[in-house]
C-alpha cells in the first residue's frame, strides 16, 4: 500500500498529519501482516526440496559385527635337543618351509663318536652274556644231575641275568646315541614360514634354550574376535543348528572379503570386559591374512527373509518415538511412526507401520511438518546394499 493513498498531505495539514501518518503506516503493516499469516495457512508458501527413497523388501542375514586380529593356527620355537656347534643355516628369514624341511645342522662328529662307543660296549656286553649263558646252561644240567650245588646254580642264573640286563642297557644307551646323532639336522615340525634367524652359523647352541627361529603356520589361519556376552545365547543357538560363517575384510585391501568358519567359543566370558572371545578359521590359501593384523569380523547367524528395509537416515526421533515422512499424493508427506529393527550399512529394517513401494524422505526433513507440500529434488542415489544386507549387531575386542 502507497503511503500517499493512506495519509494526507503533510503540507496541507503541518504537525498534526506526523501522527496521523504513523498510525496510518501501523495499520498498512497489520494488514500485510495479516494477509502474510493466513497465506501460510492456506499452505501458499514454498514447497521444501526434499531427497526421497523408496521402501524395499529384502532379504537379510543376521550378523554380529566386531573388530578381529589374526592369530597363526600354530606357532613353533625351534630350538636344538643338543648341546652343539652350529655348523650349518639351511634357510633364509621369511622363507616359507614345509614339515621336514631341514633348517639347522649341528657339528655331528661328536655324537657320531657316541654311536660307535655304545656299538662297541653293546658287542663286548652281548659276548659277556653269551659266556654267562653257557656257565648257566651248564651249572643248570649238573644241578639237575644233582652235581653242582644250588648256590653254585643260583651265582650263576645271577651272572646271566646281570649280563642280560647290561646289554638291554647298552641298547638303550646306543638308542639314545643314534638319537642325539639325528638330532644334529634340525627340520621343520610344521608347514609354516620362517621369522627372524636368531642365531649365526659357529654359535654354539644350548639345549632346550636357545631359540634358533619362529615357524608361523599361516595358511590355514584364526582370526580371533570378541563381542559382548548378551550375544552368548543367540551364539549357542544357531551354532546347535549348524557351522556359522564368519566373513572377513581388510581394512585397505581391494581384493574383496575372506570367508571362514566358527571353529572356537571361549569357555568362559571375561569377567573384567563381560566379552567373550571366538575364532573363525580360514584356509587363507593366498595368505592375505597375516598374523597380528586387524581386520573387520562379521559373524553371520541366520538369514531374515522378505523384510521391509529402508535407508537408515530417513528415520527420525520425537517425543512419541521413531518416526519417517511418507510422500503421499499431492507431494504432501505425512507423519508416520515406525518401530525400526536391527540396523547395518545404512539399511534399517522396518518391524511395523511401513509397507514396501511406500516412498520415505531421505533429506530435508528439518522443514517439514505433517501435512506440509514437498518438492522431489532427487531419488537417494546412494550405492543400493545387497540382495543379502547382512544386519549387525556390535561387538569388540577385550
Amino acid at each position: 500500500m502507497s503511503v500517499f493513498a493512506c495519509t494526507p498531505s503533510l503540507t496541507k495539514w503541518g504537525v498534526p498529519a506526523i501522527f496521523m501518518l504513523g498510525l496510518s503506516l501501523g495499520g498498512c503493516e497489520k494488514l500485510s501482516g495479516k494477509n502474510g499469516s493466513r497465506a501460510a495457512a492456506r499452505g501458499e508458501s514454498k514447497p521444501a526440496p526434499v531427497v526421497v527413497a523408496r521402501a524395499e523388501r529384502k532379504n537379510m542375514p543376521l550378523q554380529i559385527e566386531a573388530i578381529g586380529w589374526a592369530e597363526s593356527y600354530q606357532s613353533v620355537q625351534v630350538k636344538s635337543r643338543v648341546d652343539g656347534h652350529l655348523t650349518e643355516i639351511h634357510i633364509t628369514e621369511g622363507q616359507n618351509v614345509k614339515a621336514g624341511d631341514l633348517l639347522f645342522t649341528i657339528d655331528p662328529r661328536p655324537f657320531q663318536a657316541a654311536v660307535h662307543l655304545a656299538e662297541a660296549n653293546l658287542a663286548r656286553d652281548r659276548a659277556l652274556a653269551e659266556d654267562a649263558r653257557r656257565d648257566f646252561e651248564w651249572l643248570d644240567g649238573l644241578f639237575k644231575e644233582q652235581s653242582a650245588t644250588e648256590r653254585e646254580h643260583g651265582r650263576a642264573k645271577a651272572k646271566l641275568d646281570a649280563a642280560l640286563a647290561t646289554v638291554r642297557a647298552d641298547e638303550a644307551a646306543l638308542e639314545q646315541a643314534r638319537l642325539d646323532l639325528e638330532y644334529c639336522t634340525i627340520r621343520s615340525p610344521i608347514d609354516g614360514r620362517a621369522g627372524d634367524l636368531l642365531v649365526d652359523r659357529g654359535n654354539m647352541i644350548k639345549a632346550n634354550e636357545t631359540t634358533l627361529v619362529h615357524i608361523e603356520q599361516i595358511s590355514p589361519i584364526y582370526v580371533s574376535f570378541s563381542t559382548a556376552e548378551q550375544h552368548l545365547s543367540t551364539i549357542k543357538q544357531y551354532m546347535r543348528e549348524g557351522e556359522l560363517r564368519v566373513r572377513v575384510v581388510i581394512p585397505g585391501d581391494s581384493g574383496g572379503p575372506e570367508m571362514g568358519m566358527l571353529t572356537f567359543l571361549d569357555s568362559k566370558v571375561d569377567t573384567t570386559t563381560g566379552q567373550i572371545r571366538l575364532k573363525g578359521t580360514f584356509q587363507n590359501e593366498n595368505r592375505r591374512l597375516w598374523p597380528g593384523q586387524y581386520v573387520n569380523v562379521t559373524l553371520l547367524l541366520a538369514m531374515r527373509r522378505d523384510q521391509v528395509v529402508i535407508p537408515s537416515h530417513a528415520l527420525q526421533t520425537g517425543q512419541k518415538g521413531t518416526f519417517v515422512f511418507v510422500l503421499k499424493e499431492g507431494n504432501v508427506v505425512e507423519v508416520r511412526p515406525v518401530i525400526p529393527g536391527e540396523t547395518v550399512e545404512h539399511q534399517t529394517i522396518i518391524e511395523s507401520g511401513l509397507e514396501a513401494g511406500e516412498v520415505v524422505v531421505t533429506e530435508g526433513q528439518l522443514r517439514l511438518v505433517d501435512g506440509a507440500r514437498v518438492e522431489i529434488k532427487a531419488a537417494d542415489s546412494r550405492p543400493a546394499q545387497p540382495e543379502d544386507t547382512p544386519v549387525a549387531h556390535k561387538g569388540g575386542r577385550q
